[in-house]
């Protein structure tokens, strides 16, 4: 066969050099311009795939909502059950007091807030739309910004943001889907408590060979980032609102429960719960008591949150859930646009846990080095 032969089929077809164009060009390219365009392919498939799963956990949200809610709680709650179970209660009534727990926590100290507070919301109001009047006036007599600039600055900010009227049917509808997540998340919580190893060991038989390895130790460490955060997270938040209820009591500022309550809910979303929390406690302070208390409140909140983001969060957390502040900001920012303050609440965690599982499943992959060649004797080349 000769050369002229080899670039035909039996039907006469010519192939050969023509069909290898397009990869010789493609070699011909610098590696620089070749590493873009493959990391631009790829990272336009993940943001599709990303884009993808967050139309579909839209199109589901309460189902999505519960799902996030069930796993969050049952990493909190897995310590309870495990202390049950070492007592040699059965899984379903370990499963069933570690729900009625939470749910007598939630409900006790909902209860007793509500006491404390019914009454102080309508005063909190009032301080907080006097400290943004005051607020007002500061701005307009100390920029070069008019009553009208501002006015309609505020304006086309709330046009911003899409306020409309309130609709009865949708509040109902909001209503109703929300108390069907709470008791499905409950629901599903307990099957999880009860049955979730089982559940994973299945999911383990199902896979063979060194796949099953690395799943079990990425799936354990998932697990255990998901429960350090959760606890942690629930720590820190009770640490900064009991630092900073001290700080307003001693300082004299009125609603300081209110308050220590905002800035405890506001630590389940970090950076932007916490400086949101501590601009509603520096806004009734000056409101109640002038600019003084209010710069001294200002004081005190970047003190408590720079003790617990310097040393409280490196200990509580450890190494295994920290993230960099940029990465939380971005996974808040994309999360509440997303789906809301529910996403704001889940973006972090599912960071987090993501985050430790690719690099659990890097570090079982990655090559170990070769043993170093023995030395040679004494005498004989190396």
């Amino acid at each position: 066969m000769d050369e002229d032969d080899a670039g035909r089929t039996p039907g006469g077809t010519v192939i050969g050099r023509a069909g290898n164009a397009p990869r010789q060009a493609w070699a011909g390219l610098p590696w620089l311009v070749r590493s873009a365009v493959v990391w631009s392919a790829c990272l336009v498939v993940i943001v599709a795939g990303l884009y993808l799963l967050g139309r579909i956990a839209m199109l589901l949200a309460p189902l999505a909502i519960a799902l996030a809610a069930t796993i969050f709680l049952a990493a909190l709650l897995d310590p309870v059950l495990l202390l049950l179970r070492r007592l040699r209660l059965p899984a379903s009534l370990a499963a069933l007091l570690s729900i009625l727990l939470l749910v007598g926590v939630l409900v006790g100290v909902g209860v007793l807030v509500w006491d404390l507070t019914a009454s102080q919301f309508t005063e909190l109001r009032q301080e907080l739309s006097q400290g943004l009047s005051r607020t007002r006036d500061f701005v307009t007599s100390t920029l070069p910004i008019s009553d009208q600039q501002l006015d309609r600055m505020i304006e086309q900010a709330r046009q911003g943001f899409g306020q409309s009227s309130l609709d009865p049917v949708a509040g109902a509808r909001t209503a109703a889907e929300v108390a069907g997540s709470a008791l499905l998340a409950l629901v599903l919580l307990f099957f999880l408590l009860k049955d979730g190893r089982t559940m994973w060991n299945w999911v383990l038989t199902r896979t063979t060979g060194p796949n099953r390895q690395v799943t079990a130790e990425a799936g354990r460490m998932g697990w255990r980032t998901l429960g350090a955060y959760s606890r942690g997270t629930m720590m820190i938040a009770a640490i900064d609102a009991i630092g900073i209820g001290l700080a307003l009591v001693l300082l004299g500022v009125p609603l300081a429960l209110p308050l220590a309550l905002i800035t405890f809910l506001g630590g389940f979303i970090p950076i932007i719960g916490a400086t949101v929390a501590g601009a509603v406690a520096v806004l009734v302070a000056l409101a109640a008591n002038g600019p003084t208390t209010a710069l001294l409140t200002l004081a005190a909140v970047i003190a408590v949150q720079q003790i617990e983001g310097n040393l409280l969060e490196p200990l509580i957390m450890k190494r295994q859930v920290r993230l960099h502040p940029a990465v939380i900001l971005v996974a808040v920012t994309a999360g509440t646009l997303i789906a809301g303050i529910a996403g704001a609440f889940v973006s972090v965690p599912i960071t987090a846990v993501v985050w430790r599982v690719i690099d659990t499943v890097q570090q079982h992959r990655r090559p170990t080095a070769p043993p170093p060649p023995p030395a040679a004797p004494a005498g004989q080349p190396g």
